[in-house]
């Protein structure tokens, strides 16, 4: 993961992934899904809780940034709010019940449930 977030040598759109980092399934595999999306070179996965804090160059890259793609576990929309609080509006907003994966407390994500979610952010960045 850059730091900074920039995109790998090559791409011309700057994409950070931002991942719910809640207790249930669903933060999970919002998780994995950024990581494996950042692994690939589709988007640098980037501190959501960094923007929640306030940090004036995290929030500075997310304003810069052609696109950032925020991947919410469930209805609490802790990423939309976050980004709508700062008022930062180039996002788009996935959220990993709507993708028919319920939510469970206390229960590990699979594997399936995680690349439901890497197809759909896949989808959006196509």
């Amino acid at each position: 993961m850059a730091e900074n977030g920039d995109q790998p040598e090559g791409e011309d759109k700057k994409v950070l992934l931002f991942s719910c980092s809640g207790a249930a399934n669903v933060a999970e595999a919002a998780d994995k899904a950024c990581r494996c999306l950042t692994y690939e070179g589709c988007g640098s996965m980037f501190c959501l809780a960094g923007l929640g804090a306030g940090d004036d160059e995290m929030i500075r890259a997310a304003r810069e940034a052609d696109l950032n793609v925020v991947v919410d576990g469930c209805d609490t929309d802790c990423g939309k709010r976050i980004f709508d609080r700062i008022g930062i509006g180039n996002y788009v907003q996935i959220k990993v019940t709507d993708l028919d994966v319920p939510k469970r407390t206390g229960v590990p994500a699979t594997d399936e449930q995680v690349a439901v979610v890497v197809k759909r952010v896949r989808r959006e960045l196509d």
